[in-house]
């Protein structure tokens, strides 16, 4: 559904986009993170034809967004960073003007209005000005407006910017619901969010691609990926870091806490090798009186560091 190819755009002698090619399909929830200022929101723009770029092509549906830019702007709804309103609307005004500029009439016209309210919570907010609404409200006006026509493409930037938990729960649920049948491409600087709703993570730094794969492949790349902790009771902890460090697959050990009585151990897998076994076998075999023994998943803030600053 989406083509870019070696697409680049300057400003001056700044190169937010560097020769960036990928492609999304339909069923796809793909996520964008980068550090700040490394070129997101500059894609995302010309994706949606908001931005010309300065070499390669955009192409969705099949369409090119340079050469049909109606074509490929009837098939996209587009969430922009800060979502600009008309502040003196209330959002049904502002809704039904949306829904009239996408084409849709009559009855057609109050069904996607009802539905997109109905999809975004905004029945209390309908009738107040846009500009006496908090940000979490406006930022739902400004989704409603991006699903009103039932667009095949949805790009989304910063979409749970402003809600509380709860709305940000919603969202992400509706955003699930939608992409059964849609190509979804959001932005977000929340990792946790990343995980949840989205089945491909791309990472862009310096305005290049430097990771394109699925959450569960990112956070494998953590140091922490099955990575053990493990607390002994009356067990000397040097003996202990001594022996857990002789088993195959162990890349270190580190001594977390020792208060005397309990230590708190965490060894570090080489490969991400699975070590719950041997280390139980060994707990077992020298008598260890164990409190916790549990398997860390990884972090995936940890994972961005690495990659956005080099270590990739």
């Amino acid at each position: 559904m989406i083509q870019i190819k070696n697409l680049t755009k300057r400003y001056g002698p700044l190169v937010a986009v560097d020769d960036l090619s990928l492609e999304v399909s339909v069923g796809e929830v793909l996520g964008f993170l980068e550090p700040n200022g490394a070129g997101k929101s500059t894609t995302m723009k010309m994706v949606t034809g908001f931005l010309s770029p300065d070499a390669g092509t955009v192409t969705v549906g099949g369409d090119s967004v340079s050469d049909a830019p109606l074509a490929t702007k009837a098939r996209i709804g587009y969430l922009p960073e800060g979502a600009p309103l008309y502040g003196d609307m209330t959002p049904r005004a502002f809704l039904a003007f949306i829904a009239e500029i996408r084409g849709l009439k009559g009855a057609k016209r109050r069904q996607a209005v009802d539905l997109a309210v109905q999809r975004t919570a905004l029945d209390s907010a309908l009738e107040k000005p846009i500009e006496t609404l908090s940000k979490g409200f406006k930022r739902r006006v400004g989704l409603a407006q991006a699903i009103l026509h039932d667009p095949e493409v949805l790009i989304l930037d910063e979409p749970t910017d402003g809600l509380d938990p709860n709305q940000k729960h919603d969202v992400r649920e509706l955003i699930r619901s939608m992409a059964r049948d849609k190509v979804v491409v959001l932005s977000t600087h929340i990792l946790e969010e990343m995980e949840a709703v989205c089945t491909r993570a791309v990472i862009i730094s310096a305005g290049k691609l430097v990771f394109d794969g699925s959450p569960d492949q990112l956070i494998a790349r953590s140091r922490l990926h099955n990575a053990l902790v493990l607390s002994i009771r009356a067990v000397s902890s040097d003996d202990a870091r001594s022996a857990l460090q002789t088993l195959s697959g162990v890349a270190s050990v580190e001594l977390l806490e020792d208060d005397g009585d309990w230590s708190t151990i965490q060894v570090l897998p080489a490969g991400g090798a699975l070590l719950a076994r041997e280390v139980s076998e060994m707990s077992r075999t020298r008598g260890w009186e164990l409190g916790q023994l549990s398997v860390e998943r990884g972090r995936l803030d940890e994972v961005f560091r690495h990659i956005t600053q080099g270590g990739a």
